[in-house]
């Protein structure tokens, strides 16, 4: 044998034996030894104090890998620790351990060492306790310390974790949590999909928290293929969720697809879980199907065909959320067949007292105000973007209320939100309003333009019965502004102008007899009937300062009489102080003619005579009478008015499109 041989012979059983020496001394070396260099080390590494306070060992096992070639015939190294103690960093104000496992098992596939990379195919933890927490300040104990030679060359890839028994606290100061989640894995006999399940307990924002739930084998989690299945309940106070579905790569939410409910007192009480800025709203519950994908900004999620119930109205539609800079978008479609308009009651704070207390409202409205005094909370318009349909197909509401259905396009924009239009089908017209109100500061600015058009008289009182025989048409337009945070507060400091127009109807005599106080034909309408009058036209123009409505001009015209209209109505005491003065064209058997005087609040609104004149025309006849008879008569007769002719001039002026200054600011003049 050459040389050259002999040497590479002996270096191959050099070799052989040293490797054969190498198993026996990792097979019958007591790893116990190396307890303290491994305790040294995961302490510097991550900060905390680290200990393997029970046996610590290492046996060789085949089969691990299950990857159907040769390498399952290789040996793979199985290491236990029983007893491991990670501790919590100085600055943690918790007494317990940041980590507690009874026993760790676990396996390494040696191949990927070669090229620095720990493949674990499976990591298994008995009766583990692990109390995470994070400070006001963003500290937290999950974050390890880095190294100083900068990022690691080696990676880990978990494939495969069980859990026995374990126990997950979480106490967040930030997200104002404090809860905890027992989880242990599953009978396979009774969960086909389901491996690991688990229950919560605890508390988020002072409202209790409770929720249950399974995930599928944790070996899918590194399988981009194979749909991971998630089933999860969560109940937050009165708010619940539950999903049912598949995540395909759940640590990268690669796809999402799954049914989610919800339901709760309010949808607004969805921000702190979902970061979705929503309206207040009554009782709601809605069922759905949820596909999303995420991306650095935070993905595309669309709450697909959802329906459900909001208070006693139904709803549906799609909505979209979408990750974009500088803020997120919410678009979509919302669609309520049958909507109950007091279901609208909480969006503006209209809704009772009782209502509120059911949402978590402190705010109550004072028994003696109509105006709603709840405040807009503006703090989240600027998380948000949103561009929404809102449609109303049939609206249920009281009978006296002539609305039947609604639609409206919703956008918040940069802490501004526009509803252009917000359109009503009223008394068989149309009421369109184009309202903004700009939340970027603490005070609102608010502005609003309504436009009334084909209004008919009949419709807008169905149950005031001399209306019914009615006919004629309103036309309005109203332009107003303020400053405020709720809608009291808004029509308490607001100002701008108020315009309306009836021209060529009819409106029943008995109502004007009524209005006019003309006692004898009141008499002779209930006993023969009542009649239609013809309605030259009814001009409105009012003035809005500072809060105070005031009569430019108010006036009735028709072929009988002429009725004027003067005063103000003060909208932030709702305070009505307005004088009818009616005055008869024609003959009248009685016409007393008394001005009538409305006062009182929006609340406790009074109608009362001037007993004055009312006294001093009485008086008058009786004197009269004395002398004759028919001369009695004389001064409760009216032969016309020279008036009328005022009405061409009304028309015109009402025409013109009403004004309204910047918010915050006064009008320069008013006629």
């Amino acid at each position: 044998m050459s040389r050259a041989k002999k040497i590479t012979m002996w270096s191959g059983i050099s070799l052989f034996t040293l490797i054969v020496l190498l198993l026996i001394l990792l097979i019958t070396f007591d790893w116990n030894r190396a307890k303290p260099w491994i305790n040294n080390k995961v302490s510097e590494a991550t900060g905390r104090p680290f200990a393997i306070n029970g046996d610590l060992s290492l046996t060789w096992q085949r089969g691990m890998l299950q990857t159907n070639t040769w390498r399952d015939w290789v040996p793979v190294p199985r290491l236990s620790a029983r007893d491991v103690v990670m501790g919590q960093p100085e600055w943690s104000k918790q007494k317990e351990n940041m980590a507690e496992v009874g026993h760790i098992v676990f396996s390494v596939n040696p191949f990927p060492l070669l090229a620095k990379n720990i493949v674990i195919p499976s990591l298994q933890l008995d009766d583990p306790k692990v109390v995470l927490e994070r400070l006001k300040d963003g500290r937290n104990n999950w974050t390890f310390k880095e190294s100083d030679d900068g990022p690691s060359e080696w990676t880990l890839d978990l494939q495969r974790l069980l859990f026995y028994k374990g126990e997950i606290a979480l106490k967040d100061e930030i997200k104002n949590i404090n809860a905890k989640a027992n989880i242990d894995t599953l009978d396979p006999d009774k969960n086909d999909r389901y491996v690991i399940g688990w229950k919560l307990s605890g508390s988020f924002n002072g409202a209790r928290i409770s929720g249950d739930g399974k995930v599928g084998e944790l070996l899918a989690l590194k399988n981009v293929e194979k749909p991971f299945p998630i089933q999860a309940s969560l109940n937050v106070g009165k708010t619940s969720i539950a999903v049912s579905g598949t995540v395909t790569k759940p640590q990268e939410l690669a796809a999402v697809d799954m049914r989610l409910k919800l339901s709760g007192p309010s949808m607004a009480d969805l921000y702190p879980l979902t970061g979705i800025t929503l309206p207040k709203t009554p009782e709601y519950s809605t069922e759905g199907r949820l596909i999303g994908t995420t991306n650095e900004s935070g993905g595309k999620w669309t709450y697909e065909n959802f329906k459900g119930k909001m208070g006693s109205s139904d709803i549906g539609g799609s909505l979209t959320y979408e990750g974009k800079q500088p803020r997120p978008l919410l678009s979509g479609t919302v669609v309520s067949n049958l909507l109950n308009f007091a279901d609208l009651g909480p969006i503006i704070g209209a809704d009772s007292n009782e209502s509120k207390r059911e949402r978590g409202v402190s705010t109550t409205q004072p028994a003696d105000k109509i105006l709603p005094v709840e405040k807009f909370t503006t703090d989240r318009w600027n998380s948000i973007d949103a561009d929404v349909q809102i449609t109303g197909r049939k609206i249920i509401k009281d009978e006296a209320l002539p609305i039947d259905n609604l639609s409206t396009h919703l956008k918040l924009q940069d802490s501004v939100v526009t509803l252009m239009p917000l359109k009503f089908g009223m008394a068989g017209g149309t009421l369109t309003s184009n309202i903004k109100m700009d939340g970027s500061n603490p005070t609102i600015k608010a502005e609003a333009k309504v436009s009334a058009r084909g209004l008919k008289l009949k419709q807008l009182f169905p149950t005031f019965q001399p209306m019914q025989a009615s006919f004629g048409e309103v036309n309005a337009d109203t332009s107003l502004s303020a400053t405020g945070d709720s809608i009291a507060s808004f029509l308490a400091g607001s100002n701008g102008e108020i315009k309306a127009l009836i021209n060529d109807g009819t409106i029943s005599k008995l109502l004007l007899e009524q209005i006019g106080l003309n006692v004898g034909n009141i008499v002779l309408s209930t006993l023969f009937g009542d009649k239609q009058v013809q309605l030259n036209c009814m001009a409105t123009d009012l003035a809005v300062e500072n809060g105070l409505v005031k009569t430019r001009t108010l006036i009735v015209d028709t072929q009988d009489a002429v009725m004027y209209v003067t005063g103000d109505i003060n909208l932030a005491t709702e305070q009505l102080n307005l004088t009818i003065r009616p005055v008869s064209k024609g003959l009248r058997i009685v016409s007393l003619r008394a001005p009538l005087y409305v006062n009182g609040t929006f609340k406790n609104p009074g109608v009362g005579i001037d007993k004055g004149v009312l006294a001093l025309k009485a008086g008058g006849a009786v004197a009269l009478g004395v002398v004759a008879p028919i001369t009695a008569l004389l001064p409760l007769i009216s032969v016309g008015s020279e008036e009328e002719s005022q009405c061409a001039a009304l028309l015109k002026q009402a025409k013109e499109k009403p004004v309204a200054p910047p918010p915050g600011k006064k009008a320069k003049s008013s006629r």
